[in-house]
């Protein structure tokens, strides 16, 4: 995990002395939208995905110039992920249960992406970009929450881990005023199963994220 977190940090710092050789200016950005995480389990050869929750994202951008088509973009994202839990998830109908199960997995990361990005300029209108690169995220507080009751997730006692690592894949269009719609998809690589039990399984759960929403760069 520090090796990770290290080679964002060096990504970073290649492209701060790339743009010091660089005469295109930096560019900030910020964003939001709004986001729709689920997560998967896997034991063995068996796999499953838990219900998509509707959720949210924000945060900000700094956008490295290499070149006229390449840029380099790390940020900082605060985002809402986890899941939702209901009979459905499991391929049960209500009726095998006395009560409908209806629940959600909350965890609230703050997100350190480091994204290469392809711009194409479309005439005069704009430009459309593609990207994607690593992220590192962790977990600033979490929760299960199930009708009105609400239960704080402790990490260390839980059995999942506070750290997340994994892709993102984006793409969105851009206007020359720095308005820009985009979409995203987050695909979770770290093993969110933190518990001795789940080791012993070979089981892992891991989060997957779409986003979509606006931006704005400056």
């Amino acid at each position: 995990m520090k090796k990770l977190v290290l080679s964002l940090l060096t990504v970073a710092a290649l492209s701060t002395a790339a743009l010091a050789q660089n005469s295109n200016p930096v560019k900030f950005g910020l964003k939001a939208g709004v986001a729709f995480p689920n997560m998967t389990f896997s034991a063995g050869s068996a796999s499953f995905s838990y219900g998509t929750k509707t959720s949210y994202y924000v945060g900000g951008t700094v956008e490295f110039e290499l070149s006229d088509m390449v840029s380099i973009q790390p940020g900082l994202t605060f985002i809402d992920k986890g899941t939702k839990i209901n009979s459905s998830s499991f391929g049960f109908n209500n009726d095998d249960f006395l009560t409908d199960v209806d629940a959600t997995l909350n965890f609230k990361y703050l997100e350190l992406p480091v994204n290469a990005l392809v711009n194409f300029k479309v005439a005069n209108a704009g430009k459309i970009f593609v990207g994607a690169g690593p992220y590192f995220a962790y977990a600033l507080s979490g929760n299960a929450k199930m009708g009105s009751e609400k239960e704080k997730i402790e990490f260390k006692d839980s059995g999942f881990r506070r750290t997340d690592f994994g892709l993102n894949f984006l793409a969105g269009f851009q206007l020359n005023n720095g308005l820009n719609i985009h979409a995203g998809y987050g695909l979770g690589l770290g093993n969110m199963a933190n518990d001795e039990e789940a080791q012993d399984f070979d089981a892992s759960i891991k989060h997957k994220v779409f986003t979509v929403g606006l931006g704005f760069s400056f």
